[in-house]
């Protein structure tokens, strides 16, 4: 090898920068067989320095498949002594070993990354010192902590660390927050979960609720700015708090970061402080496995208010990516509805739309669906998590809507009957795969084949208050339920009597409309409506009719 080409004139040519081949180069001086993408994780650099370094030093390297290590490692030896710079809070993590071990079991029996939602599980060591960075630099006894997605359960790794805090977990994956519910009640910590598609909303109980902010969002700047700005709706005092928000960028492409650092200048939020390669993944190869940790700030300046729904594409891959497959066309439209276009669109539909056809956004819809006879609501392109609270809301005898053929609630029969078990036996559902083409499926759905009587089937009855009330608390409307199937059935219940049953029926429910509880929590709901019934007290004799005067 040539001096002008040996490691050494390749990382000195590249100055300053060179920092990142050196530490490529010491994990390597250990002598060990090392893949690829164990050096990414290892050494926190990007996948395109480590080959560009391997490279640089092939003629050094023994290769076994796709491992390599060096002939000589003490020519690197040296390299390895480089002072690194400091954890801020390394010093504390050995001190936690048991809350590290718990997480470790946590990490490995979650449910797998989906792609679709940029999903990349950290490693445990880093949700505890997460949580070791929370609880050192503000005070979480007693606080609140908002994590906006939690697929790296930072929300248990908090209470872990500080049984005092609670947390708030709003996420559209079901399966993370049945998950994260499940742990938190086996290790009895105080963590509450919300559904919700945050390009929708936040849920009304979540707003203003928080003291703390964390989030791993989507890597976009689009994704990046509702997270942030959904974190800011759920602060108590978002002048005065902190929002902890992982990123990262290879260092091989810094225009992608500046172009996320100009959504923060655009909501006029400082940057308060910053750890490079704080976090660490098991993937995300391309940005070296890590992403820094920023501490934001918002301004005097800084938007707070309620931001609308969007339909932003914020994630990378999947359905609603920024590549997305082509949306529904103009000739798609008749062979969803026939001649008899519906009352009004919801979501985003080819335009002109017929005479007649009012247009309404997703949000718009869910937050005050209009009283109509048909509606045709499009969920395509990755809203499908939205399928059961679109048909709960919906008041329109006929519903039609439009989803893409690998949504979970209808590309096989379980999760059809998932679906039907949601929306109750009264809601009459049909699947229509392959309508307009294969990659679609149209979902059906009739008004209620009948209406529930209240002395005959008051289970169902129950249940059927509840649906046409999904906007109200469910706590709220349940007992409000309880009180007017009690005045129909000529029980003695108060508002008293349902209120108490209501909450040690269901403990978890304060809080929850149907349009954010987990769906893992309707079949609880519904199995307690048939206990809350059968605890109703016996109906009341009618009271005798007083004797006329003289036939005593």
């Amino acid at each position: 090898m040539s001096d002008s080409t040996t490691p050494h004139a390749l990382l000195a040519a590249q100055g300053v920068h060179a920092a990142r081949g050196h530490l490529v180069l010491a994990a390597l001086s250990d002598g060990r067989w090392w893949t690829t993408r164990d050096l990414v994780r290892a050494t926190a650099v990007a996948h395109r320095v480590v080959v560009d370094t391997l490279a640089a030093v092939d003629t050094e390297l023994e290769r076994d498949g796709d491992r390599v290590r060096l002939h000589d490692p003490a020519r690197y030896a040296r390299l390895a002594d480089r002072p690194r710079l400091a954890d801020p809070v390394g010093h504390l993590v050995d001190a936690y070993s048991d809350v590290e071990a718990e997480l470790g079991r946590l990490v490995e029996a979650a449910p797998p990354p989906r792609t679709d939602l940029d999903h990349v599980s950290a490693t445990a060591r880093t949700a505890l010192r997460r949580a070791l960075f929370l609880t050192t630099r503000f005070t979480t006894h007693g606080a609140r902590l908002l994590c906006v997605g939690d697929h790296d359960l930072t929300s248990l790794a908090l209470t872990l660390v500080d049984p005092d805090a609670e947390a708030i977990v709003v996420d559209i994956d079901e399966r993370m927050l049945d998950y994260i519910d499940t742990a938190a009640a086996r290790l009895g910590r105080n963590v509450r979960c919300y559904f919700a598609d945050l390009r929708v909303g936040l849920p009304p109980a979540v707003r203003g609720s928080a003291d703390l902010v964390f989030t791993d969002p989507p890597y976009t700047p689009e994704g990046v700015e509702l997270f942030v700005r959904r974190g800011l709706e759920g602060a108590v005092d978002p002048k005065n708090t902190r929002i902890l928000l992982a990123y990262g960028a290879s260092e091989t492409t810094p225009a992608l970061a500046a172009r996320v650092q100009q959504r923060f200048t655009r909501l006029h939020l400082a940057i308060e402080a910053l750890w490079p390669d704080f976090n660490r993944y098991l993937g995300a190869e391309a940005i070296g496995a890590a992403s820094d940790l920023y501490v934001l700030r918002a301004t005097a300046r800084t938007p707070v208010g309620r931001m609308r729904g969007t339909t932003t594409r914020i994630y990378t891959q999947g359905a609603q990516a920024r590549e997305a497959a082509a949306p529904l066309t103009t000739a798609d439209l008749a062979r969803i509805w026939g001649d008899t276009p519906p009352d009004v669109c919801v979501g985003e539909w080819p335009t002109p739309l017929p005479d007649g056809v009012r247009s309404v956004s997703v949000a718009a819809w869910l937050a005050e669906p209009n009283q109509v006879q048909r509606a045709a609501v499009n969920l395509t392109g990755g809203a499908d998590a939205l399928v059961p609270r679109v048909i709960l809301v919906s008041p329109a005898v006929e519903l039609v809507v439009v989803v893409d053929s690998h949504s979970s609630h209808v590309r096989d029969a379980a999760g059809q009957e998932g679906l039907r078990r949601l929306l109750g036996p009264h809601r009459p559902v049909r699947f229509l795969r392959g309508v307009p083409d294969p990659r679609r499926t149209v979902i059906r759905v009739g008004a209620a084949s009948r209406r529930p009587d209240a002395t005959t089937d008051p289970v169902d009855w129950l249940a059927s208050y509840l649906h046409d009330r999904a906007h109200g608390s469910v706590a709220s409307v349940l007992r409000q339920g309880l009180v007017r199937l009690a005045a129909h059935t000529r029980r003695p219940v108060n508002k008293k009597w349902a209120r108490t049953h209501v909450a040690e029926a269901l403990p978890w429910l304060a809080g929850h409309t149907l349009l954010d509880l987990p769906a893992h929590r309707f079949s609880a709901l519904y199995d307690a409506l048939d206990g809350l019934v059968a605890a109703l007290p016996a109906p009341e004799e009618p009271a005798p009719l007083p004797t006329p005067p003289g036939h005593e």
